[in-house]
């Protein structure tokens, strides 16, 4: 799925004039949309970013600045000093940074082996397994930062979306630590997190900008005015990683690395104009994704053709490949191009709400 997402390829596209129709130039120009007969209208909720809460911590008055400025003032310090633990699903992580953005260290712990034995997460063994390396991944990451616990400023963790089972695991080890060196817990949004963590390493990226997240389990668009103010659209039903999986494992494809790189890696040979699937809400102007009409057209597609799921493609005859092939790529088309015009709807909205933004993440 990597090199279908080209149009995607840059971490920050800054965005000139030059009017196209696609979503590569549309991410390269965010041009001010003429007027359309119908309005978009993306259904969009709030977000209040769950950093502007360690500002409390730190703040001895009621009457003084605001939360957002005292978090500007705060992580300025080279001096604040922040572990941050994730255990929002199959792998176990811990990183400190300082107020400056300058990562001291990061360790993660992977369940790559468990991924394999069972096909996919296991939650409960998910659990198990980040009970097993939580004490050992914070005690690395903190001496590898040359720091111990009495160093730090406060303890950030990620309390959601993800598995609970997971989730608590990380949860129980930061309130552990912060209820015994005495320090604010920040609670962090696992998809909030992502959208922000760019502003680390791209000194250019400002406020406003736009990030869109591609994970297995889902998919987020996000316009982020501020640390105060996130807007986001995200998933109906089934996301992306979702649809590719299952497309991969009908067609009988090598699943030990996941059904995406394999499913790719087909598609490379297949005729992606082959098979006609139909863009998943095309009648919706909205910014939202969906992936279950296009699974099912796949699943039909496959059934028409009589493949068997239970003969692996190795086995297969050339006809066979071929037409699994084709399937594969014109679900990549599709999966993609839905994409693209979600990102386009997005891009059309912010311009007109906030022509000054520049940037996707």
């Amino acid at each position: 799925m990597l090199s279908s997402l080209l149009t995607l390829s840059s971490a920050i596209s800054r965005l000139n004039s030059r009017p196209k129709p696609s979503l590569h130039y549309a991410l390269s120009s965010f041009k001010t949309p003429k007027s359309h007969k119908q309005q978009i209208r993306p259904n969009w909720s709030p977000r209040t970013s769950s950093l502007c809460s360690l500002s409390a911590h730190f703040s001895s008055s009621e009457n003084s600045s605001s939360p957002i400025t005292q978090m500007q003032t705060i992580v300025s310090k080279d001096d604040l000093v922040v572990l941050g633990i994730e255990t929002s699903c199959d792998d176990t992580a811990a990183a400190v940074v300082r107020g400056n953005g300058e990562i001291l260290s990061q360790v993660v712990s992977s369940q790559a082996d468990l991924l394999e034995r069972y096909g996919g997460v296991a939650p409960k063994m998910a659990e198990e397994a980040h009970l097993q390396v939580i004490d050992q991944v914070v005690q690395e990451a903190l001496d590898k930062a040359n720091l111990t616990a009495r160093d730090l400023s406060a303890v950030a963790v990620t309390i959601g979306p993800g598995l609970s089972l997971c989730l608590r695991v990380g949860v129980q080890k930061a309130h552990k630590l912060a209820s015994s060196f005495n320090l604010p817990i920040i609670s962090i949004h696992h998809m909030e997190a992502h959208a922000l963590v760019a502003r680390l390493i791209e000194q250019e990226l400002h406020f406003p900008f736009m990030a869109c997240l591609f994970l297995e389990d889902t998919i987020c668009l996000f316009w982020l005015v501020n640390l105060a103010n996130i807007y986001n659209w995200g998933l109906i039903d089934d996301a992306i990683g979702e649809a590719y999986d299952k497309t991969a494992k009908w067609l009988g494809l090598d699943m030990r690395r996941s059904g995406g790189p394999a499913l790719e890696e087909l598609a490379q040979v297949g005729d992606a104009e082959s098979i006609k699937f139909s863009t998943p809400m095309k009648q919706h102007k909205d910014c939202n994704f969906s992936y279950a009409g296009l699974k099912t057209q796949v699943r039909l597609a496959i059934e028409s053709r009589n493949i068997n799921a239970e003969i692996p493609i190795s086995s297969a005859s050339c006809q066979d490949r071929s037409s699994r092939a084709d399937i594969a790529a014109s679900f990549q088309r599709v999966a993609v191009l839905h994409l693209e015009e979600r990102c386009e709807r997005a891009i059309e909205w912010a311009r007109k709400i906030e022509p000054s933004i520049k940037y996707l993440v």
